[in-house]
């Protein structure tokens, strides 16, 4: 009997085959996942703001004194000037808290307490119309400090253009023993130092019951007062307010001027006023 023998290689060639169909038969397959993908809404994250918005200020509206390049009408001749070179014509004195001085061409304030009213009257003319004008020098003042002219005086009562510390006018009325009668509220003006130092020249002009205030030969406001009728003297003060206990202030240079005007004043026209008549029914 003769015996086939298989070959070797051809044997093995077909086990390995075998071997590995096997294999991937008992293997499980798993099919391959796709990523999860969060659907979930995304967490908002800060804006920045490069430009924010800042609040705009509210406009302030500042009331302006008139200015006005006329120069007050009806000036005559000049009365008086006074460099200051003498003290003979005005009122001064000396204590520990207060002095009102005449030296080197200027009549001199000095106050050393608070709420202290100090003025110095010249003794000579009695004027009613007129034009002045003087230099104001305010070495020392701040706040609601003031200082100014002095007209129209008898001693007793007087009035005032008042120059504030604060950069105001006014111009008020006052009597030794009462409080001052408040003719012009304070009106702020670009001519009114604000503060010190400060120099200002201030003008004063009168025609009757007319009066009319300048600052640096700039009109600032007119007012008419009835009760303006006696003439009297002229001068000078200074007022420290009650939060202030220092104050100096110095002026120089007057000059006195006439003035022949008269304030025009509305025509009354006369009308008759028509009579009624009666009518007789027929």
């Amino acid at each position: 009997m003769r015996f086939t023998h298989l070959r070797v290689p051809g044997l093995a060639l077909f086990i390995i085959l075998f071997l590995s169909l096997a294999a991937c038969a008992a293997k499980e397959t798993h099919p391959a996942l796709a990523p999860t993908v969060d659907a979930s809404p995304a967490t908002p994250t800060a804006t920045i703001q490069w430009f924010p918005a800042t609040a705009t200020p509210s406009p302030q509206i500042l009331h302006i004194a008139t200015t006005s390049p006329l120069p007050p009408p009806g000036i005559g001749r000049t009365l008086i000037t006074d460099d200051f070179s003498s003290a003979g014509a005005w009122n001064t004195i000396e204590t520990n808290g207060s002095s009102v001085i005449v030296n080197r061409n200027r009549i001199t304030i000095a106050i050393k307490e608070p709420k202290s009213y100090i003025f110095s009257l010249r003794n000579e003319p009695t004027l009613a119309d007129f034009y002045a004008e003087i230099d104001a020098h305010a070495a020392l003042c701040k706040g609601n400090d003031s200082y100014g002219f002095v007209f129209h005086s008898d001693g007793k009562k007087s009035y005032r253009y008042a120059l504030d510390c604060n950069g105001t006018v006014r111009f008020e009325l006052r009597k030794i023993y009462n409080r001052p009668r408040v003719i012009q509220v304070p009106l702020p003006s670009r001519d009114a130092p604000p503060g010190s130092p400060g120099d200002v020249r201030l003008g004063v002009w009168i025609a009757g019951t007319e009066m009319r205030f300048y600052l640096n030969g700039r009109y600032q406001f007119s007012v008419v007062d009835t009760q303006l009728r006696e003439a009297g003297t002229i001068g000078v003060f200074a007022e420290t307010a009650p939060e202030n206990s220092a104050m100096t202030v110095t002026f120089s240079n007057l000059v006195l001027q006439s003035v022949g005007y008269i304030s025009p004043t509305p025509t009354i026209t006369p009308t008759k006023t028509p009579v009624p008549t009666s009518t007789e029914k027929k």
